[in-house]
């Protein structure tokens, strides 16, 4: 871009597709993509949904900086060519897409097409980064886009792929700052992970040394190369046990509370080669029993671990990590800057005064700082923050000041760690009195939070100018912004946030806690809500953005003994903890509440107790194969019931149902149907239909267990109705993929693969994995009933391998491919179905869906 100045942000911050055309010719074909883009829930950039003031060459190319995809559509026009330009601007636009995915579609025939639109196109299909096809209509076109942007969501399945434009690879946090000093670690520790006999390798070191920043560019790096890598975090947890629940987040793994989730994790990774990065380990310690369990189970997985102390099990690697290396005394300036400590003190320097320089005048009083900082990268990023308004000798004056007056009140702390922790209290000391309160509030969360929610927070807890406050923490280097997906996010490093907690006023820790408690309280409540209808999508990609405190309450309620407020904020993330794969967290808290209720003789209120029945009895249905959900879920409706929540009561019908058609003696089927349709009836009449979706799909299942395919097909219709009229992603999926299997045991079969197909879409553009295993199973149905064996048997493999790198193994009885597949072996083409299974289990997702597309 040759224009400076600040970007012109795009209208959504989804998911951002590009739309590039011309305006008039092709009216009826952007209409027709904008339906097809919003259906998948994304975002779709186009000039006319900007109205800006500003040149249209600045709106669409600060539009493209910001977008993710582009999708090219061309007619016969070749677009008007402003004065002073060489090309127009479709051809502009194209130039400028740089390594976006590309998705280029060209009307045929199209006799008139103009000789410059001939020759960009010919430059188009030279082009190897680009997928180029042919359409005929608008109709048409909406298709082609929708089919080839959800095959193009499949990627974000497929581990390793780090994303094109400098970007760290998914799951590997964003680096805050540059790793200066560290390539002789960081290629030390590449080739140490390389070796086969190597298994774990702690980097061991000093709070604020940087082992942190060191595991994520050994993991960008790994990840560049192609291999699988995941990174859990581990600073937000306080006891070993939780430790396995991060690491399954990091892989992916869904608890869904139909396995012990060790076992889900170990199944994920067993034909997986995957280096997993823990880090902060040293106040779990105690979990290095599990590491050692999880490398046994699964002879893929290489651990790199950070911890101030190391684990001291037999099959670790030791890695010492110490500080920054400093200049000698009396080094010459040439020798001051080529000294890592002094590098990485003047980069943070020039980030927050760009005009600073290291020069021959002030060298030896930077090379005295960073000694001073004992070349600690924490201490002296804090300490180079204060060249924002303060002169380098000024600087070098206090700090020996501070460090002289506050070393001596940390006896008992190392050298280097009364260093680092007095430069923490002396960035603390100079602050205004509202930022320095701000510090105290913003230490109560574990996790990362938007600013957004620091701001209402700061101010609940009585912090004047909350705005300003968090401005002057950044720019101390005590609160860092860092990307969470393409979302920027707030948070302390860990070591300021401990400190943040012991040093601040207690009873400004307690009312900024009720602060985040009530925030995030809200936010549930709200998202309960969300969670019902369009904004679904958006939602879960918020909740997800803050997880560790959204959850992390549930956690402060149960510690306070607040355990009605602990069942609620449950209660209200109910579809969120589904969508997300969180039951088995959320029964092992209920499971807690429920015995500190028991043990401390805490009377529950009649509601907090129907939360607790359910949460820690619907679960059990796919947990524990024998046994019987019915008398507990009961139990759970009745107390629903007697607190006069209808909705809770209609929930809980649904599980009951659920546990009647499995019951140990065999099913009972009427009485699943008649407690299914009580159920229905109740959420109907609470105008709640996202529940009665819900039922019917429940009551079409049973039609076609019982071979009524036709009302079957009318329940599962009418439950893509309610879904499709509320735009709950969610439930379109379901309802959809139900669709296809009634027509096609109908024998409909463009009517099941048109349906399965859309249901799958649906699924790559909710990110819900678990769905697109059901659309791909959908489609073994399809290619079966077609004779496919070998299709049929490719994708079998990829939707089993799925399941299990996810952890969605959660199956039910409701299982109509398996018919087919029978039948398939019954005409003698069994083996040729389990050589294409055994394949498809090592086939990447977005082949699969290439597979699925055939016609």
């Amino acid at each position: 871009m040759d224009e400076a100045g600040p970007p012109i942000r795009t209208p959504d911050q989804r998911l951002r597709v590009f739309v590039s055309s011309t305006l008039k010719e092709l009216a009826e074909e952007r209409q027709a993509v904008r339906s097809a883009i919003e259906s998948l829930q994304l975002a779709p950039v186009m000039f006319e949904l900007g109205s800006r003031p500003h040149p249209p060459r600045s709106l669409y190319r600060s539009y493209l900086a910001q977008s993710d995809v582009f999708v090219g559509i061309y007619g016969e026009r070749y677009g008007w060519v402003a004065p002073g330009e060489a090309v127009s601007g479709l051809e502009d636009e194209y130039a400028l897409s740089g390594d976006l995915p590309s998705l280029i579609y060209v009307l045929e025939p199209a006799p008139d097409r103009e000789p410059r639109l001939r020759a960009l196109l010919d430059r188009v299909r030279s082009d190897d980064r680009t997928s180029y096809r042919s359409y005929r209509d608008a109709a048409e076109l909406a298709a082609l886009v929708r089919q080839d942007l959800a095959t193009l969501l499949a990627e974000r399945f497929d581990a390793g792929r780090a994303r094109a434009r400098g970007r760290a690879a998914p799951g590997i946090p964003a680096p805050y700052s540059a790793m200066l000093g560290r390539d002789v670690e960081r290629d030390a520790l590449l080739g140490l992970l390389a070796r086969p006999d190597v298994r774990i390798v702690t980097i061991v070191g000093d709070g604020g040394i940087g082992k942190s920043r060191l595991a994520i560019e050994v993991a960008g790096a790994a990840a560049a190369a192609g291999s699988s890598v995941a990174f859990a975090m581990l600073e937000t947890i306080t006891v070993p046990e939780r430790v396995i629940t991060v690491m399954a987040r990091a892989l992916g793994v869904r608890d869904t509370g139909d396995a012990p989730l060790e076992e889900k994790v170990v199944d994920a990774l067993a034909d997986r080669d995957v280096l997993l990065v823990v880090d902060n380990v040293e106040h779990v310690l105690a979990a290095a029993s599990l590491l050692v369990r999880l490398i046994g189970a699964a002879p893929g997985l290489t651990l790199l671990v950070t911890s101030r102390s190391p684990l001291r099990v037999r099959a670790e690697r030791r890695f010492p990590l110490g500080p920054l290396g400093l200049p000698e005394p009396g080094a010459s300036p040439a020798a001051i800057a080529e000294a890592p400590a002094v590098a990485l003190f003047v980069e943070r320097a020039t980030a927050v005064r760009p005009g600073f320089r290291l020069t021959p005048a002030n060298a030896a009083t930077v090379a005295e700082i960073c000694r001073r900082l004992d070349g600690s990268p924490l201490a002296i990023e804090l300490a180079a923050a204060r060249l924002l308004w303060m002169p380098v000798d000024e600087l070098l004056r206090r700090l020996e000041s501070a460090l002289t007056l506050l070393v001596g009140g940390a006896r008992d702390l190392p050298e280097r760690q009364r260093a680092l922790r007095s430069t923490i209290q002396w960035s603390v000391d100079l602050l205004e009195p509202g930022a320095a309160r701000a510090l105290t509030a913003l230490a109560v969360p574990a996790g990362p939070f938007l600013g957004a929610t620091a701001e209402a927070v700061l101010g609940a807890a009585g912090i004047d100018d909350p705005v300003g406050a968090i401005t002057a923490l950044a720019e101390a280097s005590l609160l860092r912004s860092e990307e969470r997906g393409d979302s920027p996010v707030l948070s302390l490093p860990a070591l300021v946030r401990a400190f943040a907690r012991d040093a601040g006023p207690a009873e400004l820790l307690e009312s900024a806690k009720t602060a985040w408690i009530d925030h995030y309280r809200r936010a549930a409540a709200d998202a309960a809500r969300e969670l019902r209808g369009a904004s679904q999508l958006m939602t879960l990609q918020r909740l997800e953005l803050e997880v560790e405190n959204i959850g992390g309450v549930v956690r402060l309620l149960l510690d306070d003994r607040r355990l009605d407020a602990a069942a609620e904020h449950a209660w209200a993330l109910y579809l969120y903890l589904w969508i997300g794969g969180y039951l088995g967290l959320v029964r092992e808290w209920m499971t807690e509440l429920l015995a500190i209720a028991e043990r401390e003789g805490i009377a529950l209120a009649v509601r907090t107790q129907a939360i607790a029945l359910y949460y820690t009895h619907a679960p059990r249905f796919w947990q524990e194969p024998t046994a019987d959900v019915v008398p507990g879920m009961q139990a759970s409706r009745d107390r629903f019931a007697e607190a006069g929540d209808a909705g809770g009561a209609a929930l809980a019908d649904v599980s009951i149902g659920l546990g009647l058609l499995d019951r140990p003696e065999g099913p009972d089927v009427p009485g699943a149907m008649a407690v299914l349709e009580r159920s229905g009836a109740a959420f109907r009449e609470l105008g709640e239909s996202w529940g009665e979706a819900m039922t019917l799909v429940m009551l079409g299942r049973i039609a076609l267990l019982t071979g009524a395919v036709d009302e079957a097909l009318e329940r599962f219709e009418q439950s893509l109705a309610l879904a499709t009229a509320e735009r709950e992603l969610l439930g379109i999926v379901i309802a959809r993929n139900h669709c296809g299997w009634a027509r096609l045991l109908a024998g409909d079969l463009a009517g099941a693969a048109d349906d399965m197909s859309a249901s799958l879409d649906e699924s790559l553009a909710l990110g819900h994995d678990e769905g697109v295993a059901y659309g791909l199973e959908g489609f073994v149905g399809v290619r079966g009933a077609q004779g496919d064996a070998a299709a049929a048997g490719l994708l079998q493999g990829a939707a089993q391998a799925l399941r299990r790198r996810k952890g969605a193994l959660n199956r039910s009885g409701f299982d109509f491919s398996t018919p087919i597949v029978q039948r398939l072996r019954d005409a003698g083409a069994g083996a040729v179905f389990d050589e294409a299974a055994a394949k498809g289990t090592t086939m990447p997702l977005a082949e699969a869906i290439a597979l699925v597309r055939e016609p």
